[in-house]
């Protein structure tokens, strides 16, 4: 058997590999597939072989024959609307027999077998019906990035100029000799690329990108109709939600209300990476956030989704990737969605090179869960992070409960005494040492508002009895601080 015929049984069928038995013509459903493929990424199709990897080999005497008959058909305008680019190979098994490789890559038109658009999902031949799935075949396929596109009406007016300012501070605090600094905001916003010329039109003006960072709202909604972010709790009641957070303000604004929604839902938990101590949960919310906000198809009428529940919290977006499938570290091959947009978000300092989100999410999750996060990118890029320990057992205990309780801007919880475990107590306790060398008792009670001060204390002083804590009386107050076994306290997610 040929090296190259090996490797194709070895892999299996997928999403750009498909076996197909072949006597002396190929049955309908190899141009089915041949749809699909154009359609989709590209691929080979081995005629020849069963759906097991048996080799079942085709004649020889037929070979012209079915090459010549694949050709007839893709050229056929009443069988396809746009002919396909099909290329053949031979390749034999180690017995002689005859294996024909019809390759076929990605074309650039959306195309249609008997008038049905085809889609390959998997190892499958999809027929697509929906004109939401058409859209988002033709946004995969453009080479020309939807942030782009000019809109010649929209001025200053029409954005929230003074969100320049915020956007100022967050560059200073990134980089404090950040040359856009010293720019005006006009100056700014050609800078960032978000005024210019559309390649399509030659018209000059702000382009998707600038509404979708800072449009106001009736903007957005003039520009993208569709767009907005539905962020859900859904923990007890599972059929429908517990909190909502239906997001429709521009990126710059959406960040900080969408993270603000998930650390109010994620008590916050600490790891130590390369020996320093970091929110795991920070980490995660804000690369899930920043991958929801900014790689997403703005085109697209596919509503982008953050749910919380008891196993983790997931994203799911639209995507226009090039190539669908699991993401893992090994596979990681990351394309830009929308650089601009991406450039702002970088220098602002909630995103980083590209790629590096991805890692972060699997390190994180890692020294939090000991297990990896799902990614998969294709028309939609989904996510899901696990739930750490410590959050899932808040989540098990708030079925039991009225699931009012929220986190305030002071990180304050609220809602029935009694509904909250001596995990949440460690994990402010967690966050009170990060923050200081010490704390009182009242300042853990001020922001586990659901325990008792009294149950606190008691907390507290097991904490100390089992060498997490050190006590110091002074007076009628006590101050607590980091004990001996302090590092396993710190180290819990």
């Amino acid at each position: 058997m040929s090296d190259a015929l090996d490797r194709y049984i070895q892999t299996g069928e997928g999403i750009s590999v498909e076996f197909k038995r072949c006597g002396s013509q190929p049955g309908q459903d190899t141009f089915e597939t041949i749809c699909s493929f154009a359609n989709r990424q590209g691929g080979s199709i081995l005629l020849g072989v069963r759906d097991d990897g048996t080799v079942e080999g085709v004649p020889e005497t037929s070979a012209i024959s079915i090459e010549r008959n694949i050709s007839n058909v893709t050229s056929n305008p009443n069988l396809f609307n746009v002919s396909p680019l099909v290329e053949f190979e031979r390749l034999h098994d180690s017995e002689g027999g005859l294996v024909i490789r019809v390759w076929v890559p990605m074309g650039p038109s959306l195309y249609t077998f008997k008038g049905v658009v085809y889609d390959r999902v998997a190892d499958a031949d999809v027929r697509v019906k929906s004109d939401a799935q058409i859209t988002s075949m033709m946004a995969r396929k453009q080479g020309y990035y939807s942030e782009r596109t000019v809109y010649s009406w929209v001025t200053e007016d029409d954005l929230e100029m003074d969100l320049l300012g915020a956007v100022r501070d967050a560059l200073r605090a990134n980089d404090a000799d950040h040359p856009w600094l010293s720019l005006s905001d006009g100056e700014l916003l050609r800078a960032a690329r978000l005024y210019g010329r559309d390649q399509l039109t030659g018209e000059r003006g702000f382009n998707l990108a600038a509404v979708a960072l800072l449009g106001k709202e009736d903007t957005i909604l003039d520009v993208m109709p569709l767009y907005r972010t539905d962020a859900v709790l859904r923990r007890v009641e599972t059929d429908r939600y517990d909190d909502r957070l239906v997001c429709r303000s521009n990126l710059v604004r959406a960040y900080d209300e969408l993270v603000g929604f998930c650390e109010k839902w994620l008590p916050d938990s600490f790891v130590l990476d390369g020996g320093q101590r970091k929110s795991a949960r920070d980490v995660i919310v804000r690369e899930l956030v920043c991958n929801c906000l900014i790689h997403r198809e703005f085109v697209s009428p596919h509503i982008a989704r953050i749910t919380i529940d008891r196993e983790g919290i997931r994203t799911s977006n639209a995507s226009r990737a090039l190539f669908a499938g699991p993401v893992t570290l090994e596979s990681l091959d990351p394309t830009p969605k929308n650089p601009i947009i991406a450039n702002f978000f970088t220098q602002m300092g909630r995103s980083e090179e590209l790629g590096s989100g991805t890692r972060s999410l699997y390190r994180f999750s890692r020294l939090c869960t000991g297990r990896d996060p799902v990614l998969e990118d294709g028309d939609q890029f989904t996510a899901f992070v696990p739930v750490p320990p410590v959050m899932a057992s808040a989540a098990g205990n708030e079925g039991d409960h009225d699931v009012t309780a929220s986190v305030g801007e002071s990180g304050a919880v609220g809602g029935p005494k009694g509904n909250r475990t001596r995990a949440e107590v460690e994990n402010v306790v967690d966050d009170l040492l990060s923050r200081s060398s010490s704390f009182a008792a009242t300042d853990v009670s001020e922001r586990v508002a659901a325990v008792s001060g009294r149950t606190v204390r008691r907390y507290l002083a097991d904490m100390v009895k089992e060498g997490k804590l050190a006590s110091d009386p002074r007076g009628r107050s006590t101050t607590y601080r980091a004990g001996n076994s302090a590092d396993g306290l710190s180290g819990d997610c």
